[in-house]
């Protein structure tokens, strides 16, 4: 058996491998088709003119379900390891919150261009980049909590170092799309896709554009700090029949017949 074949391990690779294509395919397309500069677009900017916005919109729903399905089983994983610790599963639930939350703004990403939609795109960026950032800051807490017990000081530091080159990239990136559109380097730069580097705001352009696919890799790469612990896990679902044929009504519920739609075992 692969390595990425056991457990659920295949979730988090997925979801790295998808979302790096999703990136790489539309930059490609737009590339050949001459819409941006081949000098370190914005990622937004790959997906803005068809046919690579059809593109980025449909992979990025994909990477949408597959991260939400990985926060998910993570979710489940922390729960089943520390059942009786009150703190970690408060952290825990809101650590899902915040991750489908981020999910919801990568959604919105894909399915409202920055050129067409600016205000509301920037809103899913914010969500997806901003409250993905605490998302990744509850993991790395939680990560501290369940040291050395149930987790290494290895995973510990590798999801630290990740958040802090997250937040550096975050700082960056804001700085530089402030400085660039404050007004001083002309009006309307959000509707620009070519850039010359000899004219002005050139220099916060490629700032803010190479922070931005800074951050998106940090994010996958925190994600692919998954792998090893999701090894260890596998989910199931359990079926129970309330009637012997589909047009009866059902029964009531008895304690005995209760049971989860979705368990886990580690």
């Amino acid at each position: 058996m692969w390595w990425f074949q056991q457990g659920l391990s295949f979730l988090p690779v997925a979801l790295v491998v998808w979302s790096a294509a999703s990136f790489v395919f539309s930059y490609i397309t737009a590339i050949v088709l001459h819409h941006v500069d081949p000098l370190v677009p914005y990622i937004s900017d790959t997906g803005t003119i068809p046919p690579e916005r059809c593109l980025f919109g449909i992979m990025l729903n994909v990477s949408t379900f597959l991260g939400m399905a990985t926060m998910y089983v993570r979710y489940k994983q922390v729960s089943a390891l520390s059942p009786e610790k009150p703190k970690i599963l408060r952290l825990n639930k809101l650590g899902l919150t915040l991750g489908w939350m981020s999910c919801f703004g990568l959604c919105i990403i894909a399915n409202f261009q920055k050129c067409i939609l600016y205000y509301i795109h920037v809103l899913g960026a914010c969500l997806t980049f901003g409250v993905g950032s605490i998302y990744m800051l509850v993991q790395t807490v939680l990560s501290y909590l369940m040291q050395p017990e149930l987790h290494s000081k290895d995973i510990f530091w590798a999801r630290l170092a990740v958040f802090l080159w997250s937040c550096s990239s975050i700082l960056s990136m804001f700085v530089s799309s402030v400085v660039l559109y404050s007004g001083l380097y002309g009006q309307n730069l959000v509707q620009k896709l070519h850039w010359d580097p000899q004219e002005r705001g050139y220099t916060p352009h490629i700032i803010s554009t190479v922070s931005e696919w800074s951050l998106a890799f940090s994010f996958l790469s925190f994600f692919l700090t998954y792998i090893r612990d999701f090894q260890k896990i596998s989910l199931r679902a359990v079926v129970s029949l309330q009637g012997q044929t589909l047009h009866e009504s059902p029964r009531s519920f008895t304690a005995e017949e209760q049971a989860l739609l979705i368990a886990g075992s580690i």
